[in-house]
């Protein structure tokens, strides 16, 4: 370490703006709603990449018109190049064209009856997973709390032990100083 006190000083800023830096990026990563952002872009990406491979890329739209009535009769064989070898494509492609089939078949009145029973049937499921969710958010709280406590303590003992150093440091040269005075008065 330096005895310079300018050196000590530009150290001392350089640790602040280092323990600044990092204390800005840990409350970035434990923030709750940076959190629910980054989860969420991240499904979003997944959906659109599924949705991408399984439809096409949206630049492709306009070719794939023009030839409905052959792509149709392609799509056994380019579904089956597309996934050889990748089940689980093979599901999500199968997953997605049911989807679509039944979202063209109208619901019968025993359909609709059953989707109002599971409904029924599932609001005290929703209202415990609810519950259980907002728990969890509650615990994800406390943790990133304590380590901003932790992190926000640590730049003022970082601090204070470099100005005890310089402190020690600035004693030091003072009593080298007067020793070398007195070397000189004596001599």
């Amino acid at each position: 370490m330096s005895e310079n006190p300018d050196t000590i000083r530009a150290d001392i800023e350089a640790t602040r703006a280092r323990l600044g830096t990092n204390v800005d990026a840990v409350a970035d990563k434990v923030t709750p709603s940076h959190i629910v952002r980054r989860q969420t872009d991240k499904v979003k990406d997944a959906v659109f990449g599924v949705k991408d491979k399984v439809m096409g890329a949206a630049d492709h739209g306009g070719e794939n018109l023009g030839g409905v009535d052959a792509a149709i009769g392609d799509a056994p064989a380019q579904v089956k190049t597309r996934t050889q070898g990748n089940p689980l494509a093979a599901g999500l492609i199968a997953f997605g064209a049911g989807l679509l089939v039944s979202s063209l078949i109208p619901a019968s009145q025993q359909e609709r009856e059953a989707a109002d029973a599971l409904k029924t049937a599932a609001e005290p499921l929703t209202h415990e997973l609810t519950e259980a969710a907002k728990d969890i958010a509650e615990g994800l709280k406390e943790p990133p709390q304590e380590a901003m406590e932790n992190i926000q303590g640590a730049p003022a003992a970082a601090t204070e032990h470099v100005r005890a150093e310089g402190q020690d440091a600035l004693a030091d040269v003072q009593d080298r100083a007067s020793e070398a005075k007195d070397i000189i008065q004596q001599a």
